[in-house]
């Protein structure tokens, strides 16, 4: 109708909530590791966590058309996905104080004026703020990298602007990102959804792919013909 494939069209949206929540999340992630740091070592810390997940968002990138074409692999990527809903969930049930504290780290300004920015200073080392946004980065691209990817399906270009979107929202907006999410929590809540479908989107195409195509063709799950990756 009107000319337009409206797949490619839903592609197109999933694969921009999912980037703009999982951006936000990642940056409250990277926030909530820095907010412990004394003031001089917070913005290293930041610094490097936002740089690390942007060059690991290239490099998962780079790597997704053959790693999707492993089989087994998109099984395996969906039940990762769901890992991730059940974090999602337990951070938009998050406490108020601590994002705040992530929100100060991320802003260094102390936005409730209670003397300190980040709350309490001085309680862990650079080394281990460091090492814990690291961790928290290899996980959270590699599951943007295959939420885009269980998203985009057969629709190379929504892939590929999906994957580019990530990285540039990562590397240029993510504490931007990360307020809003905060201030308009039904956003979220959105992109938590549409995450938790490409999960259980991916296990199922990714079991009917180990099982030789053998499983049923589902509305919204399976196509009648068997996916191409």
């Amino acid at each position: 109708m009107f000319g337009l494939d409206y797949a490619a069209l839903s592609a197109f949206l999933q694969v921009i909530m999912i980037d703009l929540v999982l951006a936000g999340d990642n940056a409250i992630v990277i926030g909530m590791a820095a907010a412990g740091l004394a003031p001089d070592l917070r913005r290293k810390a930041i610094l490097v966590g936002i740089v690390a997940a942007t060059v690991l968002r290239i490099i998962f990138a780079l790597m997704t058309t053959w790693l999707m074409g492993i089989i087994g692999l998109i099984l395996l990527g969906g039940i990762l996905l769901l890992w991730v809903c059940w974090k999602m969930y337990r951070e938009l049930t998050t406490t108020e104080h601590q994002v705040q504290e992530a929100e100060e780290a991320l802003d260094n300004v102390d936005t409730n004026a209670d003397g300190t920015v980040g709350g309490k200073p001085g309680t862990k080392t650079l080394r281990q703020a460091v090492t814990q946004i690291i961790v928290a980065d290899v996980s959270m691209s590699l599951d943007n990298v295959l939420a885009v990817a269980g998203a985009a399906k057969d629709h190379f270009w929504a892939l590929v602007f999906g994957l580019g979107l990530s990285v540039v929202l990562m590397g240029v907006a993510s504490a931007f990102i990360a307020k809003l999410l905060h201030r308009h929590k039904w956003i979220a809540w959105v992109g938590f959804v549409v995450i938790l479908y490409v999960a259980i989107r991916m296990i199922y195409e990714g079991a009917d792919q180990v099982l030789g195509h053998t499983l049923p063709a589902i509305p919204l799950l399976k196509s009648g013909a068997p996916a191409v990756h």
